[in-house]
């Protein structure tokens, strides 16, 4: 699975790492590195952080990696929102989940068969598996044994939700 994270939209809808970036916009994307860094040694999903440079970047397109997490810094004059839309049409009908809670970037993956997830939500699950990790380290939470035994009799009436709300649950979950 592919996740592909609008960094400075993340970082500024996160309380905790609005904290940072009060300090310099320098520490806010520091952390959320730290952070993407230690959920891909939990998970081992590819993650791609795309940051805006279109004001004050580079004339290219910049790429690096750090901790296994690929960082994409948008070139003079396009937006982080363009690299990403780029990102997920060229990945097409692979699995990719663009972390995001700007509408139009959202519209326009939704349009090329991704799923995206809000901002905040995504932030929960990432402090949620690390806490998990934390608790299973100290043996606090036991490792799962496989698929529990699910129930087969229905009750109530069907509800059957929507083919793309399916897709993007069945993405959330793997997250």
């Amino acid at each position: 699975m592919q996740i592909i994270i609008d960094g400075y939209n993340l970082i500024r809808q996160s309380d905790s790492l609005k904290r940072f970036e009060k300090f310099s916009l320098e520490e806010g994307r520091n952390e959320l590195v730290r952070r993407m860094v230690s959920y891909k040694r939990l998970k081992g999903h590819k993650i791609t952080l795309v940051f805006d440079g279109w004001i004050g970047g580079s004339p290219n397109e910049e790429r690096m990696r750090e901790g296994g997490v690929a960082i994409i810094y948008s070139r003079l004059g396009e937006k982080a929102d363009e690299v990403i839309k780029r990102i997920a049409r060229k990945r097409g009908g692979e699995e990719v989940v663009v972390v995001t809670s700007d509408g139009g970037v959202a519209a326009a993956i939704s349009r090329t068969s991704g799923v995206t997830i809000a901002s905040p939500e995504f932030e929960d699950k990432v402090r949620m598996e690390e806490e998990d990790a934390v608790l299973f380290e100290k043996g606090m939470i036991a490792e799962e044994d496989g698929d529990p035994t699910v129930n087969t009799k229905k009750k109530g009436p069907s509800r059957r939700i929507s083919k793309r709300e399916r897709l993007k649950q069945k993405r959330f979950k793997k997250l």
